[in-house]
């Protein structure tokens, strides 16, 4: 572990020579078990690589939701500091104009591209943005050059326009604040990896901050015809086989204790024994729609990189990957008026599954899957929902193929990657306005297992809470 510190150590000292660039990718609904460098089956060789040459994160929190998680990334302090004390399509009558419950980010944190942006950085984001539907809430209100987002929760992968809530039906696209649509033959992986190319090509000789946020594998479970035929068969093995090849592979890899045990299934969820054969053959599509989305998503994912090796940046940048949260068990019918939307708008036959005009989710039995060997999943403060894959590939090789279990925070990216460029954290006032100080701290003592022994840390969200102090993780809700 010291060698993964040795090498942040050299960044931070060369940053006023050579500012590094920095390259920060973010999953959506990931779960903690799904890439084959954090033990799962499908097929993510970018992903892998840049676990080999950097270290992985295994004990790396978010919040149990999205937006609340963008938040504390870009401010490093807590969402409800942040102005995402809940999701704001979620907020109840008792939260609607209090303070820390705006449902964007507010003004009153600094948030981490601004502080960049102002030290001179090339700043950009692509992809989901959930933190402000408005031009003055947008990105480029918000310290980045150059964006193209959707400002929504969620959308179709296709051109089709749609988004995911039957209250609010069409997906909302930003560039530089201005409102845009899909091109013809979108598909949001493929679309966001062009915009990153783009967008750091234009940065020029300038070190950029650009933050590549896919909208993937969040429902709608669509993903195009090539991707999902190669995992046709791979799930008919059942929930249970998955989880405990997942498990077994995790322990090899060193992930987690050789004691451990999975997740313990919901006692009214059946298993896949109970299913029919209809059941089955539904529910193993579903997965194989999944992994294809993030078989894609990692195929982007190299595109980035092996365009910035091409570059010749690659050697000065900082790469980091992680999920915004869990993965999601949840069903979409919940949500306002969407079980009536989704049945009369949708074509959810099994021929259809997974292609533009088909709108699926896995539910809670992949969820469980996806979070081996955690409870629970998206929505809750548990492990399940709070623990994600993360990554970090800091240039040179010290740190190639270190596993590290330290605690680590959403709210640390900020602080690190600040201390990385050789910049101070940002103070009250902050160009004129007040802000709350940073609460997130560096990770870089972290890398070398020196992190704080007793740190104590929060969560709530939907009158759920939780908090950590000395190592151990107590729920409440």
């Amino acid at each position: 572990m010291a060698l993964g510190l040795a090498a942040a150590t050299t960044l931070a000292n060369a940053a006023e020579a050579e500012k590094p660039n920095f390259l920060l990718i973010v999953a959506d609904d990931l779960g903690y078990s799904d890439i084959g460098a954090f033990g799962g089956e499908i097929e993510t060789p970018s992903l892998d690589a840049l676990a080999d040459e950097g270290i992985r994160m295994t004990n790396f929190h978010t919040a149990p939701t999205c937006s609340p998680t963008r938040s504390m990334l870009f401010s490093g302090t807590d969402n409800h500091r942040a102005g995402i004390g809940n999701m704001a399509e979620l907020l109840t009558p008792e939260q609607k104009g209090k303070p820390g419950y705006e449902g964007y980010l507010n003004d009153l944190v600094a948030t981490l591209p601004e502080v960049l942006r102002d030290n001179g950085y090339s700043t950009s984001i692509m992809g989901k943005w959930h933190l402000g539907r408005t031009e003055k809430l947008s990105p480029a209100a918000r310290g980045f050059d150059h964006s193209w987002v959707l400002v929504q929760g969620g959308a179709s992968h296709f051109d089709d326009g749609r988004a995911i809530i039957g209250v609010d039906p069409k997906a909302i696209y930003l560039e530089d604040g201005k409102q845009v649509d899909v091109p013809e033959g979108f598909f949001s992986s493929d679309f966001y990896a062009d915009k990153a190319i783009e967008y750091i090509d234009a940065a020029g000789d300038k070190p950029f901050f650009t933050f590549l946020s896919f909208t993937a594998p969040h429902w709608p479970l669509q993903a195009p015809d090539s991707y999902i035929k190669k995992y046709e068969g791979r799930y008919d093995e059942g929930y249970e086989a998955i989880r405990q090849q997942r498990l077994e592979k995790m322990k090899e890899m060193g992930l987690i204790g050789h004691k451990l045990a999975a997740n313990v299934p919901f006692d009214e969820l059946p298993t896949w024994n109970e299913l029919t054969d209809e059941q089955r053959k539904i529910e193993a599509r579903k997965m194989e729609v999944y992994a294809a989305m993030v078989d894609n998503m990692d195929e982007n994912i190299g595109r980035v990189i092996a365009h910035l090796e091409e570059a010749g940046k690659l050697d000065n940048t900082v790469v980091m990957f992680m999920s915004d949260n869990g993965a999601d068990g949840n069903s979409p019918e919940v949500l306002p008026r969407n079980k009536e939307w989704i049945a009369s708008e949708y074509d959810n036959s099994f021929d259809n599954i997974g292609r533009p005009d088909s709108y699926i989710w896995y539910g809670a039995q992949w969820g469980q899957v996806s979070a081996t060997p955690w409870p629970m999943w998206k929505g809750y403060p548990s492990q399940g929902g709070l623990l994600v894959p993360a990554i970090l590939n800091l240039p040179g090789e010290e740190s190639a193929g270190e596993i590290n279990h330290e605690f680590f925070h959403v709210m640390d990216i900020m602080p690190t990657f600040l201390e990385l460029a050789g910049i101070d954290l940002p103070t009250s006032p902050y160009k004129g306005r007040d802000i709350f100080e940073v609460q997130g701290v560096s990770m870089l003592p972290g890398l070398n297992g020196t992190a704080p022994e007793n740190r104590v840390v929060g969560w709530e969200l939907y009158g759920r809470s939780a908090v950590r102090c000395s190592a151990t993780i107590r729920m409440t809700g």
